[in-house]
């Protein structure tokens, strides 16, 4: 009998017709996932011809989602998770229930019962993180407060969905499914347990893993083996996230990402990053393919108003309830389109809880089918939300005074106190950021008691900071108020530490407006981006790898030019 090769036949079908269709999209100019979906669509079951395995490709899909995971863990340290707490976690919980109560209402409308109604809104409240991680990498701004405001709400959203399909087992019966349910009173069972589970969970990865792992990647690095090190980065992702599943019932998911941030306590993290690279791009691919295969295009035809229902959810009413909430905590327009379009799409959450309510009996396959439709259409049409963030953001502010003055009104935070030293604005540096790069900027003016100002996203950074007595306004920079209340116009320098780029025009052109003779340093990440700010003579800019090099060769230089005895 010939051995069974479904799973070399699953991986080249879906990366191959992953390439080709996604080649034709970009050639087209539009998002190359719109290519691997499409893939998907053709190998699946819904499409004639050649069917590949719809479980291998699931499975497949998930190390791609832990792998992903992993590799966030990795940029993503506890410090940048707890800085955004206080919007992340009542922001997630509250759009969670929004978007939860938009789909019950429609699938009530459309005589569902509560269960079925319950499991379908639930199932529309929980983005992506595969879709999300890959839109922010592909715009550099995933280290960026816009980018960990976003992450942090999905790493909520993820907590929350863990503790749902626990408890959605136990509440069936109660629901109209066909599980039994629980008494009242032993319902709280299951939910201390899993609070239980996932508290303990956290709290080993905190005290135990951030010593283990580290100094595991540190003994694999000593061996000076490549191989075994990617071997020992790639094991520790997949079998954290295992353990965590099968032992404390958190998601593979989250515990894959806490794994990274554990190893991102090591200083061998970049180098893990690198290593596990090629295999995060190459299994999210295959996230994407295995939507498509899951994906009926009958369901199209047949019920297309209900298609553009959960559409409309997905894209409009989730992105709306979340800008209102990022703007209700007083964050900018910025932060708001930003998370706004990074919750406007479906996705790994959203099928484990549909297969889930189909299990229980408490789904429809058709509801199933309309939730996988919604994944797909906004999966695709994600990219073209994020591309609409900052055409819209210009539109708003320029021709909406009730936009401007949402994001300004009577803010504390975004105006420079009145008790704030006048002799401290007058030739001061502006400095926009302050993360990693900007507090080292922040440190090396103080101690040469050089007066400066911060203009920073974050509020609860600007907070921090007038604890501390420093100047500082809460606001994005591209905005010409929040450099005006910097005092931009009586500024020496203007120094702009953020990681995001895609604003840095914007900042440069307000600021020169104000006062022409100010001078301008600025950072970048690419060689690209840093020819072309040089050659439209915007600044000085600085380049990560390159001044790390400069300053090595420096040292390497004098050290060898050294006389002997010297």
């Amino acid at each position: 009998m010939p051995h069974d090769i479904s799973l070399i036949t699953t991986i080249a079908a879906g990366l191959g017709l992953a390439m080709v269709f996604g080649f034709i999209a970009s050639r087209l100019r539009m998002p190359p996932l719109l290519g691997y979906l499409i893939a998907g669509i053709v190998i699946g079951p819904g499409t004639p011809g050649f069917v590949a395995d719809v479980e291998l490709a699931g499975q497949l899909a998930e190390v791609g989602v832990i792998l992903l995971m992993f590799g966030v863990g990795l940029h993503f340290s506890l410090n940048d998770l707890l800085s955004v707490r206080r919007i992340a976690v009542p922001g997630a919980i509250v759009q969670i229930f929004v978007a939860t109560a938009l789909g019950m209402a429609v699938a009530l409308f459309w005589g569902w019962d509560a269960g079925a109604a319950l499991v379908f809104g639930l199932s529309l409240s929980c983005a992506s993180t595969v879709v999300l991680l890959r839109a922010l990498e592909a715009r550099g701004v995933l280290e960026s407060i816009n980018g960990r405001i976003a992450v942090g709400w999905l790493i909520v959203e993820d907590l929350v969905m863990v503790l749902v399909l626990v408890l959605l087992p136990a509440f069936a019966g109660l629901l109209g499914g066909n599980h039994a349910s629980l008494p009242a009173a032993d319902m709280l069972i299951p939910l201390g347990v899993t609070l239980a589970k996932v508290a303990a969970f956290i709290a080993l990865m905190l005290v135990v893993g951030r010593r283990l792992f580290p100094w595991l990647l540190w003994q694999v690095a000593r061996t000076g083996s490549r191989e075994l090190f990617s071997l020992c980065v790639i094991a520790s992702a997949l079998g954290v996230a295992y353990g965590s599943a099968k032992l404390f019932g958190v998601s593979f998911a989250l515990g894959a990402f806490f794994a990274g941030m554990m190893l991102r306590e090591s200083e061998f993290s970049h180098r893990a990053a690198d290593e596990s690279l090629p295999l995060r791009d190459a299994f999210s691919v295959l996230f994407f393919v295995s939507v498509g295969m899951l994906f009926d295009p009958q369901v199209l035809m047949e019920q297309p108003a209900k298609v553009l229902a959960v559409a409309a959810i997905i894209l409009v009413g989730k992105t709306l309830a979340a800008i209102a909430l990022v703007l209700a905590f007083r964050y900018p327009l910025n932060t708001a389109l930003t998370v706004g379009a990074s919750l406007a799409q479906i996705g790994e959450f959203s099928f484990i809880l549909a297969g889930m309510g189909v299990s229980l009996g408490l789904l429809s396959p058709e509801g199933q089918s309309l939730i996988l439709a919604g994944a797909l259409i906004s999966i695709a049409f994600n990219s073209l939300a994020f591309a609409a963030i900052a055409p819209l953001q210009t539109w708003l502010r320029t021709r909406s005074e009730f936009a401007r003055k949402l994001e300004l009104r009577d803010d504390p935070l975004a105006q420079l106190p009145m008790s704030t030293d006048q002799a401290l604005l007058t030739g001061q540096v502006v400095l926009i950021g302050y993360g990693r790069v900007g507090r080292r900027i922040a440190d090396a003016l103080t101690g040469r008691k050089i007066p400066f100002v911060v203009a920073e996203q974050n509020r609860e950074l600007v907070e921090k900071l007038r604890a501390q007595h420093i100047p500082a306004v809460s606001g994005d920079a591209s905005d010409p108020a929040v450099l005006i209340q910097a005092h931009i116009a009586r500024a020496s320098m203007l120094v702009i530490a953020t990681p995001d780029t895609f604003n840095v025009r914007k900042m440069v052109e307000t600021a020169r407006t104000l006062n022409p003779a100010i001078e301008v340093v600025l950072r970048t990440h690419s060689d690209e981006e840093a020819a072309l700010l040089q050659k439209e003579n915007v600044g000085k800019v600085f380049m990560g790898e390159h001044e790390l090099a400069q300053g090595m060769a420096r040292h390497v230089l004098g050290r060898m030019e050294r006389p002997p005895n010297g």
